[in-house]
């Protein structure tokens, strides 16, 4: 059975958007779209987690799930600046670390 998919990448290699532009579109760059089967999705996302590895990149894939959001979310690679996926009772949440930029409690100073 085919679901949609949505694969975002930073710093792959050429070969890998080879591989991506061939079963997905492109509306900009590094995101591809496309209605996918659970093998060609498979296919792809290791490919895209191996290029990764080897460009120091980031990734992200959301497919179709049979759960109350509809979508799961799936991450990869050490750019994705401190964002973690993080299952609350089976709610996928995107949570990151506060930074000094990020901190609620800091006051901000107009210059």
């Amino acid at each position: 059975m085919s679901t949609f998919a949505v694969i975002t990448t930073s710093a792959v290699a050429d070969g890998t958007r080879g591989a991506l532009t061939r079963w997905m579109l492109e509306p900009a760059p590094g995101v591809y779209v496309g209605t996918l089967t659970n093998r060609v999705r498979e296919y792809l996302w290791e490919a895209v987690c191996e290029s990764i590895d080897d460009q120091e990149g980031w990734a992200a894939l959301i497919c179709n799930a049979d759960n109350e959001q509809g979508y799961n979310i799936h991450t990869h690679g050490p750019g994705t600046n401190g964002r973690t996926i993080t299952d609350l009772d089976g709610l996928s949440l995107v949570s990151w670390t506060l930074t000094p930029e990020t901190s609620p409690n800091q006051e901000v100073t107009k210059q």
